[in-house]
């Protein structure tokens, strides 16, 4: 899975915790929950799902590397395809 494919898949979470959000003037180097209305139950939500429909673990540790879509897609991309290669 691409950058931009992980990006796609962190929108779409992000869509689905935060209906009222306007996705579309999201940049993807500024901090998210700087250009959203996200608190930090969303930002655990967004966590939970992306362990729910994909799969992934993201350590406490690391939530900090969730911090810009940009920085999602660096981050969770080898996350992705590290569980293509299993199966």
């Amino acid at each position: 899975m691409t950058q931009d494919e992980v990006k796609k898949v962190v929108l779409d979470i992000i869509a689905d915790i935060a209906p009222d959000e306007d996705l579309s003037q999201l940049k993807s180097d500024v901090r998210l929950r700087d250009q959203m209305q996200l608190d930090s139950m969303d930002f655990l939500d967004i966590v939970m799902e992306l362990r729910k429909r994909h799969g992934i673990e993201v350590p406490e540790a690391d939530y900090l590397k969730l911090a810009t879509l940009d920085s999602c897609g660096e981050y969770l991309a080898p996350k992705f395809a590290a569980l293509s290669s299993k199966s």
